[in-house]
């Protein structure tokens, strides 16, 4: 991914980490549970063609820094410095696409009242996503130093994928090691979930809205996706045919159409 290397300052004073490239009407991109801003290697040469792309490595992970207590709304508090920091370089507010634990983390934003023009939402997680027998499991494999093991249940058993797409995602070029990355949020943003109340969030929100729902995703994609549809003032649900948690590798001209027709 080739583009501009820069930074903003969260309110707690953490840094988080950037990368823009591209021209256009600004666009910020938010990752989920198990990545970095390098998640965006399949969309980026599709998004930086038609917008000026910033991408976020969220808290504890590549560029950005982090604190020792975690806790969810700094990641509000996160995407919301970057949303200001892009609405004063540009001179109106960006819209935003996030992935699963990111998307959550944008509505958290939104509803704080980041300056954002539009959303676009792919299957944002909550409790239903995180069973407290998984979490607990899940928890105890990284403690005994085996992350490897606890990404491949989230992959599998929460995310729904089979061994053989978890091999493709491993396989992809230029995939990175995310084992240090589970290893330090898996734990922390699995009790996060289990107290987020994406619902709650959204009460506060009146930027318009896409939900992005994979037809193959998991039950609990499909119930928080429809009940934010309903919930959200300004809400518009796109169902992506064949598709589950991942199409942004599977699909990603897909998502590219999805977002062009939405954002404009």
């Amino acid at each position: 991914m080739q583009g501009r290397r820069h930074t903003v300052t969260s309110a707690d004073g953490t840094t988080i980490g950037l990368l823009t490239a591209g021209t256009g009407p600004a666009l910020l991109l938010v990752h989920g549970g198990m990545g970095r801003l390098e998640r965006w290697v399949p969309l980026w040469g599709l998004l930086t063609g038609h917008w000026q792309v910033t991408a976020m490595d969220r808290r504890g992970r590549g560029s950005s820094g982090d604190t020792r207590r975690y806790r969810l709304s700094q990641e509000f508090d996160d995407i919301a410095a970057v949303a200001a920091s892009l609405a004063d370089s540009t001179g109106s507010p960006a819209s935003v696409f996030a992935h699963s634990y990111g998307a959550l983390c944008t509505l958290g934003a939104a509803a704080r009242g980041a300056p954002l023009r539009r959303i676009a939402l792919y299957e944002p997680p909550g409790p239903a996503t995180v069973p407290r027998a998984w979490r607990e499991r899940a928890t105890a494999l990284v403690a005994r130093g085996q992350p490897g093991q606890a990404m491949i249940s989230f992959l599998t058993e929460v995310i729904g994928l089979t061994m053989a797409q978890v091999s493709e995602l491993r396989d992809t070029p230029g995939a990175q090691d995310v084992l240090p990355i589970v290893s330090a949020t898996l734990p922390r943003e699995a009790e996060a979930l289990a107290s987020a109340d994406p619902l709650a969030l959204a009460a506060g929100v009146t930027t318009p809205v896409l939900l992005l729902l994979g037809e193959a995703s998991p039950g609990w994609a499909a119930g928080i996706t429809h009940a934010l549809s309903a919930a959200l003032p300004q809400a518009t649900l796109a169902v992506l045919p064949g598709y589950g948690h991942e199409a942004i590798d599977a699909a990603p001209g897909l998502i590219y159409r999805q977002l062009l027709h939405f954002l404009g």
